[in-house]
């Protein structure tokens, strides 16, 4: 009887359908049974099931028992996303074993009731099911699950084009955002360094990125509504951002913004752990448990949180975020005069620009251009470069505290930013070549990014207010 069911005239389904569904036939046998094989779209399931622990598509495909390229494709087709169609069909709807057994019993005559009971369903449901979803080319109803389960899926799409496939100033605003240029504070653009072409991959290892405003698509769909509070057509979910960048077929976004993106993914993939190693020298008075306990307490600003981002060659570019607004600022740090020219010295003096003198010269430089009541404690890691830390206190009035080894979470607002700035300035290439203005254009990029962190505000609205409060306060008392 089933394979009398499967054989019919099948010409109400179109020949794509039709290939479709043989493909999954063939996965199935004619009837239920104990231990049957899985059905494409469980087999599928089951494949990004493996994906979401963390196991390559490589190895997913093996254990699904798909070959190696099957898997790779539906991986990158997908984007690295798994597709919202193999979702677990919901309860409330039949499934096509369910239509089989329908088409089944139907073929055998049984009555609607003994159907609906068989299977546990409604009878109102069986009926509606053999009234809107069965064949009617030959001119007469005839219930076949092939056709009920192609009419049904074709009832339940929705189909919409992309909101940024069609608001061409929606669309404008996130490649703005994400892909923006980099500009001085007087306005001309930084063109940065001149990446590879783009082929599709991830983000080239150790060479040069493009430099982008590159606002996550998050700080854009939350900006949207700080921007354009009274307009609702200026709204869009980081989702539908990310499915456009990721997500082929989609075509609203171009692929290459993925580069924007401060992964610079092509794919969706578990971020992996950052490790840090720090170094150890400090005394007992500057512990991190020593710090004062308002340091703690974002909501009281002055408090900083500092490191290097190493380059090539020994080049360096010091970090330095306030806890409270988030601000940043970049320290230059340039090449000692006679690097390269003059042999290094066991325990002799670092030209590479960060020894411990030339990053007291350079902290201190850009920690005095700040108010006084702003520089209050530096949190550092344990690394030797801040070693005459007592100078630097002396000079600035700063308090140096070290966080404890093995750590980073201790200053995680340094090291949130430098994932940031590894965007800017990646591993494996030359940090010296950049000047204390390019810096400052890559400060100031980072600074006007909303945070989610500020209610969607920027760093630099936050610092400006601390700084505008300190002001009157200081007015206030004078007078």
């Amino acid at each position: 009887m089933a394979t009398a069911d499967w054989s019919r005239k099948t010409s109400d389904v179109p020949a794509v359908a039709r290939r479709q569904w043989r493909a999954d036939r063939a996965l199935r046998p004619p009837m239920r049974s104990p231990g049957r094989p899985e059905p494409s779209r469980a087999v599928q399931r089951q494949f990004w099931g493996l994906i979401a622990t963390g196991i390559t598509s490589a190895e997913a495909a093996l254990k699904v028992g798909v070959s190696v390229p099957v898997g790779t494709r539906w991986f990158r087709h997908a984007g690295g996303m798994p597709p919202i169609s193999l979702a677990e069909p919901a309860g409330r709807y039949l499934s096509f074993e369910e239509r089989e057994e329908i088409a089944l019993l139907r073929a055998r005559r049984v009555g609607v009731r003994e159907i609906a009971r068989q299977i546990g369903r409604d009878p109102g449901t069986i009926s509606r099911e053999l009234r809107r979803n069965a064949a009617t080319r030959s001119g007469k109803q005839e219930y076949r699950a092939l056709v009920a389960q192609w009419k049904a899926q074709q009832s339940a799409k929705r189909p919409k084009n992309a909101k940024l496939a069609t608001d061409d100033r929606l669309r404008q605003y996130v490649q703005d955002r994400l892909a923006g240029t980099i500009r001085r504070p007087d306005g001309t653009i930084v063109a940065g360094p001149k990446p590879a072409a783009w082929k599709g991959l991830n983000k080239p290892h150790r060479q040069d990125r493009r430099w982008a405003t590159a606002w996550s698509p998050e700080q854009i769909s939350h900006r949207l509504r700080v921007e354009f509070p009274e307009d609702e057509s200026m709204r869009i979910s980081h989702e539908a951002i990310y499915q456009s960048l990721f997500i082929q077929g989609r075509g609203a976004l171009t692929r290459e913004l993925v580069t924007c993106l401060r992964t610079g993914r092509a794919l969706r993939q578990p971020r992996s752990r950052a490790q840090n190693r720090p170094q150890g020298h400090v005394t007992a008075d500057v512990v991190l448990s020593e710090r004062p306990a308002e340091a703690a307490d974002r909501a009281v600003p002055g408090h900083w949180e500092g490191d290097l981002i190493i380059g090539t060659g020994r080049s360096a570019i010091g970090t330095l975020i306030e806890r409270s607004s988030r601000s940043t600022l970049l320290v230059h740090l340039p090449r000692l005069e006679g690097y390269g020219e003059i042999a290094p010295v066991k325990n002799g003096p670092s030209l590479g620009g960060y020894g411990a003198i030339a990053m007291n010269i350079a902290l201190t430089k850009s920690m005095t251009q700040l108010p006084e009541q702003l520089r209050k404690t530096l949190t550092w890691d344990r690394g030797k470069e801040l070693s005459g830390h007592a100078q630097f206190v002396l000079e600035t009035g700063t308090k140096v505290f070290f966080a404890d080894p093995h750590s980073p979470w201790q200053r995680p607002t340094n090291e949130n930013t430098n994932g940031l700035l590894r965007q800017y300035f990646p591993k494996g290439t030359d940090l010296s070549r950049w000047s204390a203005e390019d810096l400052e254009a890559v400060a100031l990029a980072l600074n006007n990014r909303p945070r989610k962190s500020l209610g969607w505000r920027t760093p630099s609205e936050v610092f400006n207010e601390q700084v505008r409060s300190l002001q009157q306060t200081g007015v206030a008392t004078t007078g």
